[in-house]
Parts: C-alpha cells; sequence; structure tokens
C-alpha cells in the first residue's frame, strides 16, 4: 500500500484523504461566508463539521454538494482536481448528502422513496429486484424497518433517517454528509442513527457530520473541524482533546491563532 493509497489500512482509517479542500472562498454579494477554508476527510473516518449558527458550515456543505459552487481555491478527490459546480458533479464523484428536511415523500413507501428516479426494469418496472435491493441496503446498516411496503408516513424519525441515508449508499458513494441527522430525535433513535453512522465508518466512507450536539460528537466522531465566521478555527482528534477545547474554538474563546501562540486553555469559561 502506498503512502497515497485512498484504501482503509488495517487501523480502519486510509492512509491519505479521500477528499481534500484548500482555500475554499464563497461570498454572497458583499457577504463573504467562505474564507480560504480547509477540509480533510479520510476513508473510515467520521469528521464532525462544527461552528455556530452563520459560521459556514451550511456553505462549506453545499459547496460539496454542487449547490453553490465555489468562487476560489481547489477540490482534490481521491488525489485528483475536481470541480464540483452542480449536484450531479457531486454525485459521480461520489459524494452523497443527506440533508436536515431528508426530501422523503410520506405517500410512498420505503422501496418507492429509495428509488425514487432511478426505478429498475426500464419501462416495465421491476418491483421484486427494487424490493430485494430496498431488503439489502438495509441489511448493510442493521435497520430495524418493520417492511419495506411500508409507507414512510408510519416510520418514526429515526427510521427515516435510516431510509434516508439507505438511498444515499445507492451508488457507493466514498464520502457521505449527514446534516443534523438526530434533531429532533428521541434517545433511543438518536442512538439507533448514531450506530448507523459507525457501520458507514466500518465500510469504508468518509462520513462528515454536520451537528449541534456535541454528545454525538464526543461519541462517535474521530475528529472534530471547527469554522468560525467562515475560517478554520481548529482540527481536533477526539481522542486527545476535551469538550472544553472544542466549545472554545466554536464560540472564539480561543482562535487558531491564539493556540498557535501557546495559549492555555485552562480557566477560561466555556
Amino acid at each position: 500500500m502506498t503512502d497515497d493509497d485512498t484504501s482503509p489500512t488495517t487501523t480502519g482509517r486510509s492512509a491519505s484523504p479521500l477528499l481534500s479542500l484548500r482555500g475554499i472562498n464563497k461570498t454572497f454579494g458583499a457577504v463573504r461566508a467562505l474564507s480560504g477554508v480547509d477540509l480533510d476527510v479520510y476513508g473510515g473516518e467520521v469528521v464532525a463539521l462544527l461552528g455556530d449558527n452563520g459560521a459556514g458550515k451550511s456553505t462549506l456543505v453545499k459547496v460539496l454538494a454542487g449547490v453553490h459552487p465555489a468562487d476560489a481555491g481547489t477540490i482534490t478527490f481521491k488525489g485528483a482536481i475536481a470541480n464540483i459546480s452542480t449536484p450531479a458533479d457531486a454525485k459521480a464523484l461520489g459524494i452523497a448528502t443527506i440533508f436536515q428536511d431528508l426530501a422523503l415523500c410520506d405517500n410512498l413507501d420505503v422501496v418507492g422513496n429509495l428509488f425514487l428516479g432511478r426505478e429498475t426494469g426500464g419501462f416495465f418496472l421491476s418491483e421484486e429486484q427494487m424490493e430485494e435491493e430496498a431488503w439489502g441496503l438495509l441489511r448493510q446498516l442493521s435497520a430495524k424497518i418493520p417492511s419495506v411496503r411500508i409507507p414512510i408516513a408510519s416510520l418514526s424519525g429515526g427510521q427515516r433517517q435510516t431510509v434516508a441515508i439507505a438511498r444515499a449508499l445507492i451508488g457507493e458513494p466514498a464520502i457521505v454528509m449527514l446534516d443534523e441527522p438526530t434533531a429532533a430525535l428521541g434517545v433511543q433513535q438518536t442512538q439507533e442513527v448514531l450506530n448507523m453512522i459507525d457501520r458507514l465508518r466500518s465500510r469504508g466512507h468518509g462520513v462528515v457530520l454536520i451537528t449541534h450536539n456535541m454528545a454525538d460528537v464526543m461519541s462517535v466522531a474521530d475528529r472534530a473541524v471547527v469554522i468560525r465566521l467562515g475560517r478554520n478555527n481548529g482540527d481536533f482528534h477526539m481522542a486527545t482533546t476535551t469538550h472544553a477545547d472544542i466549545v472554545a474554538a466554536i464560540t472564539g474563546a480561543v482562535t487558531v491563532e491564539a493556540a498557535a501562540t501557546g495559549v492555555d486553555l485552562e480557566g477560561i469559561s466555556v
């Protein structure tokens, strides 16, 4: 295995990043949403993307999803320069995004939602094949769905998130981005979603988790990347950092520049 191999190592994480962003800028009129943002995502790891409201997290995700093309900077995917100008570009590369609204159709069943717009069998739909593939996707996530023919409207919030994740796995994406996947979920449903994120990591996917829930971050993330006022303000390895360190970076109690000068976090109220 070479140093630039993006396949998982024996420790689970790929030797080099699947995705690298360098100097990403994005402006909307007079508002600079992102200023020189860097981000690396490895295969087989969960990266929590953190920041206060308005920090630029959503803009960065939309740049990667092809919703808002970057104004400047470079995106490298599996070692090659990539151009992401449209959602189709992101999908073709292998980047899947699950937004907070999930974009599910309540009047359709699980199979109908998984294959909406990409039904198999041509003019004559192969219901049996789609049902079999649906169960296969759900088994990969150890999903607790009673039937693939149950309407989405009958499912719990956690089960809906499961269907959205399973739909994202069609096409075997390398990167899966989840925007606030546990928002408004109960304790049990939240744990089910976190378990699915762990399974995505174990299957070698690079997972980007956008969340405000620090308990989720401490539970499942390998790294936490903090964005503040459109700029990088910390890249933390969860095994060697604390909750206070991350909150200090999010709130601006400590900046990247201050940390570089050796500012002591002890005594800072966060």
